[in-house]
Parts: C-alpha cells; structure tokens; sequence
C-alpha cells in the first residue's frame, strides 16, 4: 500500500527527474533505482507503475495506478488524477478486456476535467475519447479536437499521437490517401528527431502497422520499418518490431514472411495473458490461426480458433472457413462468410478478404451465379478504392469463376491478378494466380504452363506452404513434368492430433465417420485454388485422359464468351489508447 503522502516528506526533485528520463526512454530498471528509498508519494506511484508497465507487469501496474488515483485526490491533485484516471481505462480496456469498468474510469476523467483550468490534458483526454468512440465521425471529431488542443499548447507529443490516430481511422474509413499521408507526416517527425519519448514514438509505429495491415499496404510498412530501425539502432531502442506484436505479425504474414510472423505473433499471445478477454489477445490468436492456414496446419488453426466467438470476432471468420473449406466441408464455410459479411461494410475494403474467399466456397458448391454476384461486389470495390491488391483480388475471383463455369476469360484475368498481387508485395496470392493460370495453359501452351507452375512451386516451397506444393506438383506430374526432387509432404504433425498413429485420418473427428470418408481423409487435401474442381478431378482420374487432354476437360476451356468482369483497377484503430504519465503518454507495448 502507498503512505500517506500528508506525513512524509516530499520526493527528491532529483530522483524525479532521474526516473522521468529514464521512463521517457524506456528504462524501467534505471528509473526504479532513481526512486529507491524516495516516499510514496502519488507521483511516485505513478511512475513505478509506468516502469511495472514497460516490464509488462500490468497486474502490478493497474495496482499501483489505482493507488497513485487515489493519493492524487486525496491531494487535490485533479490534473494528476484526471491523468492516471483515463490511463486505467485504457488499461482495462486494452489490456484486460473489460469494457464496463474503463468506461467508467474514462467517465470519471471527463467529469473532472470540469475541475481543471484550459491546458494540454483536455486534448489527450479527448484523444482517449476518440479511440473509444464506437462511430467514425464521432471518433474522427475528438481526434482533431485533440490536435488543435495540441497546437494551441504547443504539444509536439499530443499532436504527432493526434496525427497518428486521426491518420489511422481514416484508412480504417477507406480514405487511404489521405490517412496514409497523415500518418506519414507523424512518422516524419518521429524519425526527424522531434519525440524523444519512447512512448509516443510506440504509439504512431502501432498505429502505422495497425493502418498498413487493414489496407494491405506492405511496401510502405517495409519501408517505415526500416527508417525505424536505423532510428533505434542510433538511440539504442528496441526494435520496431516489438512496438505492436499483432498488427507487424500480420503484416510479415502477407509478405511471405512466415517464419518472422509465427515468432511474432506467438509472442503476442504470450504477452497479453493477463487478459482472456482482451481483443489484443484475441486479434494475436486469429491472426497466428490464419498463418497456420496458410501453413496448412488446420488441426492447430482449429484449436486456436476454439477459444474465439466468431460471431463477435469477424476477424477470425475467415480462417475458420478456410479450415472448413479446405476439410471439404463448403456449406459450414459458407454460412460463417455470409454472417460475416453481414457485420461489416458490404463496400468497404474490409469486405475484400471475405468475399474473395467466399467466391472459392461458393465454386465448391457449384454455386457460380453466386459467385459471380460476388466478383461483381469485388469488382466494384476496386474501383472505388483503387488499390493493387483490391483489384488482383476482384481479378482473380473472375478467372476462378471463368475456370469453373467453362465461360469467360481467365488467362485475361489471371494475368491481372498476378500483377496486381506482385505489386501488392503478396508473394502467396500471386503464386496461387499463377498455378491457376498454368492450369489454363495447360490445354493449348503446355511449355509454358510448366514454367509457370514451376514458379509458383519455388515460392510455395520458399514460403514452406505445403496444401499448395502438393497442387503445384499434382500439376507438373500430370504435365509429364514431375518436380524433381519430389517435396516432402506434409508432416503428421501439421495434419494430425498430436500423439495420433500415421494412419489416423488428419481430423479426430473424421475417425467417426464412415469408411469411405475415413478413407478421404488419406488423401491430398481439395485444392484451395479450386475448391469446386476436386470432383471433376476425380472424375477425369477415372477416365484414363492425362496431359494437355485432360487439362482442357478440366478446367473447362479458356473461352472468351464472357468478358472479364476485372477492369484493371475490425476495426483495431484506436482500440488501445495513448496513455500519458506526468507529462509523457504512457508506452504501449502492444502487439
């Protein structure tokens, strides 16, 4: 428990100002030697739970806020109080998952504000304000509210963590141009030498990452994350990696970099385990499901998964429906898309992921006029928002549509979206296009569809990725082109329970099912290129065609009767707020 701050003697100003340096630095040891033996008093509580903070000690860090909350009322300390009062909220908000109780604190801030004259604490509680407000615009408001409140006061901090939010939400709201530019102009001065606090520069890196994730923006990440680094390297920081586990995890995950993610992300879940309900956790273990996706460890996605209410988490509906999809069970992943889809924007970019895969599921089930509603929305969102990957996206769900239904132009459209991926920095998505183009090839320019699928097999080996090196090989064997060396197939642990016999059906639950299912099971798993292809395939299996023949019966032609469709062309923002300790935000270590 803290003294009575009425019956001891003042801190040291010295030891004051010694642990406030090394706070602003990031030096929680440094600064908790400074208060060593120094009374406590609330603003020494309030700096020993912000070192407790940058040692992730956040049960000892609400603890001891709480404290300091109470010592600055007793005190008459309305300024102090407001502070440490709107930084519970953010605590228990982000870092617990309990909303109830941080409205309460950021309610409490608000209310005695009333008791504080004009100064800069009104615009970082109005910055708080914004990131809990559920509505853009009123978010919006409070964020430049918060930055004109920082210009008058002359608060170089508040206002490159305005710029930062205000940048974000604007991506969030699908104005990319103009967010990404603020969030550049924050940047620039956090890398120009203007923010010395450890603490503000977290805060614009994470809203950074948090921006270029939702708009798949992967190049300007790269190249912010380099400035960053040669910022920490010359100011003996941590690595910019460390400053927002979950959204950098996603980002690395798009750009192939698989490894660096699965290492990231698990972090994250490790890290916010003080909070079960916490959408920090929650947005890491979604994301390290899709990741196992792509790695085609569906028994881990699965698993991950569990703990998750997709139904409040629209997140992790994708995953789970690849998971479906990829087990051959179309109509679950389609019911959790569409239920998905009916939570977020319908022409918004958020909507691009779902729909895309969507489009796969509905090809599954034969359903292509459905399909093809779908491509048409994708269509039409790409040309609102005109973005690489946007409109690889709509592209390739148009070649799909042309393979499965034998009428449209599919080369047209996977060329598109080749482009349009490589441009993106998505190295996965392209490679998927280009085993979809070599499909198409195959028929009439065999030559070239094996040099086609040839590189798209070196990246889905690069990238370790094994569902698609086994449709990448299927291929070439069918060519008469067999990959040499053959790959590895997947390893029992990817696909199977842990502890299971070699030849236990990959999902538990398929050993209770008949016994041509269980046999099923054995086999490779449905293409997720083509997922409404895997009966055909069987079919022409059976007719003894191989080769160029069996390629042109496959995928229906490449016809030219329809043309294609493709023209060429959650919210995490703000959910964490930027906390601010005496006169520096509070850091946040986020993932």
């Amino acid at each position: 428990m803290y003294c009575d701050h009425e019956r001891v003697s003042a801190p040291s100003p010295e030891a004051l100002a010694a642990a406030q340096i090394a706070l602003r630095a990031g030096a929680a040891a440094t600064a908790r030697e400074a208060l060593a033996g120094e009374p406590l008093t609330a603003p020494v509580l309030e700096m020993l739970a912000r070192a407790a903070y940058l040692d992730l000690d956040f049960g000892g860090a609400i603890e001891q806020w709480e404290q300091a909350y109470v010592a600055y009322r007793a005190g008459d300390d309305t300024v102090g109080a407001v502070r440490v009062a709107r930084t519970l909220g953010g605590m228990y908000f982000a870092i617990v998952g309990d909303a109830v109780v941080a409205g309460g604190w950021i309610g409490r801030a608000q209310r005695m504000l009333g008791e504080v004259g004009a100064s800069a604490e009104h615009g970082w509680v109005a910055l708080n304000c914004g990131m809990a407000a559920s509505d853009r615009r009123t978010k919006e408001v409070l964020f430049r509210q918060a930055l004109d409140i920082s210009r008058q006061w002359r608060d170089t901090d508040l206002e490159v963590a305005a710029l930062a939010y205000l940048g974000a939400s604007m991506v969030h709201g699908d104005r990319a141009a103009d967010g990404m530019a603020l969030l550049d102009d924050a940047l620039a001065a956090v890398t120009g030498g203007e923010i010395d606090d450890l603490c503000v520069l977290e805060e614009v890196f994470c809203q950074l990452f948090a921006a270029c994730e939702h708009a798949l923006d992967v190049g300007r990440a790269d190249q912010w994350i380099r400035a960053g680094e040669a910022l920490a390297a010359r100011r003996g920081l941590p690595g910019i990696s460390a400053f927002c586990r979950t959204h950098y995890g996603a980002i690395l995950t798009a750009a192939g970099r698989w490894r660096e993610a699965e290492q990231v992300l698990t972090e994250a879940i490790d890290l916010w385990g003080l909070g079960q309900r916490s959408s920090l956790r929650l947005g890491a273990v979604t994301r390290l499901a899709d990741l196992r996706v792509r790695q085609g460890r569906l028994d881990e996605a699965e698993a991950l998964l569990r703990e998750l209410d997709v139904d409040a988490a629209v997140d992790a509906a994708r995953p789970l429906a690849a998971v479906h999809l990829e087990r051959g069970e179309p109509a679950i992943a389609h019911e959790i898309l569409i239920r998905a889809l009916g939570t977020i924007e319908p022409s918004g970019s958020a909507a691009v992921p779902v729909l895309a895969l969507l489009v796969d599921v509905q090809i599954a089930q034969d359903q292509h006029e459905a399909a093809t509603a779908c491509a048409d929305q994708l269509v039409e969102i790409a040309k609102t928002h005109e973005n690489d990957w946007a409109g690889a996206a709509a592209a390739a769900a148009c070649g799909r549509i042309a393979v499965a239904s034998g009428v449209g132009d599919g080369l047209d459209c996977f060329r598109r979206a080749i482009g349009g991926f490589a441009r993106a920095g998505l190295p996965l998505e392209a490679a998927r296009c280009r085993l979809d183009l070599a499909r198409v090839l195959a028929a009439d320019r065999p030559e070239v569809a094996e040099a086609e699928a040839r590189t798209a097999l070196a990246v889905f080996e690069k990238l370790q990725a094994p569902l698609y090196v086994e449709s990448a090989t299927a291929l070439l064997d069918e060519l008469g082109s067999p990959a040499a060396p053959r790959p590895q197939r997947r390893p029992p642990h990817q696909t199977r329970d842990r502890g299971a016999p070699a030849d236990r059906p990959r999902a538990g639950r398929q050993a209770d099912r008949g016994p041509a299912d269980a046999e099923r099971a054995h086999r490779p798993s449905p293409r997720l290129e083509h997922p409404g292809q895997a009966g055909r395939r069987e079919a022409l299996q059976r007719s003894g065609l191989r080769g160029p023949a069996r390629h042109a019966r496959l995928s229906g032609g490449h016809g030219r009767d329809r043309p294609c469709l493709h023209d060429g062309h959650s919210e995490r923002c703000g959910g964490t707020p930027a906390w601010r300790s005496l006169d520096v935000p509070n850091r946040r270590r986020l993932p």
